[in-house]
């Protein structure tokens, strides 16, 4: 509807928009970050310079652009294997291992894009700052499965750090409320800010350790460090994911 209600020229700006970036994606696939240039993307689209400046600031605009669109086609896979897992009566444990596969999926169909959220792409690149919120909806769906985690002694200092930290930062005590609500409905107000439920830094002790293995294995998979190892990446990520569930004692 909102696409209908669009004029001409604008329709056309955001047609050329999309044709960039699908050219730019192409660049980023066929060599890395080093290889997006700008200049070549104007001359395949029959542009010039100054024009295709029209529609980008310049190549950190267009990286900003494409980040955020990694972000939200992340997001929107792991939202959707989410709502698939809860779907019938499969365990905390099943679930974790639908999520971490659906994360690990979307990144070895789509690496260059991938790579682009895991450090700068190209030296001296900033991120905007608003990617950290697109950040956090990939991993929120991981925030309502540790929220009746039973945690051993392992993580216990990992739920310490959480704990102050949901107590220190209020968009970090929004988040997880967004996410898992039933595990912030007993935190009470304090003068300091907030005081995080139990339930509350178990959830997000538990996203942040599932964050932190999930990348450590793409990343190595997408990289190529895998390769002549005799293994899938798929085997090494479900053994770390049983032991994180074993750490959290989910069923």
């Amino acid at each position: 509807m909102e696409r209908a209600q669009q004029g001409p020229r604008a329709r056309y700006r955001e047609q050329t928009r999309a044709e960039i970036k699908d050219l730019a994606l192409r660049q980023l696939a066929e060599g890395g970050g080093t290889a997006l240039a700008l200049t070549r993307i104007a001359k395949e689209m029959g542009l010039s310079g100054p024009a295709l400046y029209r529609y980008f600031t310049g190549r950190d605009d267009l990286l900003d652009a494409l980040i955020r669109d990694a972000y939200d086609d992340a997001a929107a896979a792991m939202a959707r294997a989410a709502a698939r897992s809860a779907k019938g009566s499969r365990g905390v444990r099943a679930r974790l291992h639908d999520l971490a596969e659906a994360y690990r999926a979307w990144a070895v169909a789509e690496p260059h894009r991938y790579l682009l959220l895991q450090g700068a792409p190209v030296p001296g690149y900033v991120a905007p700052p608003d990617t950290l919120e697109r950040a956090r909806a990939v991993l929120g769906p991981f925030l309502p499965l540790f929220a009746t985690a039973n945690p051993g002694p392992a993580v216990a200092a990992t739920v310490d750090e959480m704990t102050a930290w949901l107590t220190a930062e209020e968009s970090v005590r929004a988040w997880v409320a967004q996410y898992a609500p039933e595990a912030s409905e007993a935190t009470e107000a304090t003068e300091a800010g907030g005081a995080a439920t139990a339930a509350a830094a178990h959830a997000l002790a538990g996203a942040v350790l599932a964050w932190a293995q999930l990348h450590g294995s793409v990343s190595l998979e997408v990289a190529g460090q895998f390769a002549g190892m005799a293994h899938r990446g798929g085997t090494l990520l479900g053994a770390q994911m049983e032991l994180l569930a074993d750490a959290f004692g989910l069923e």
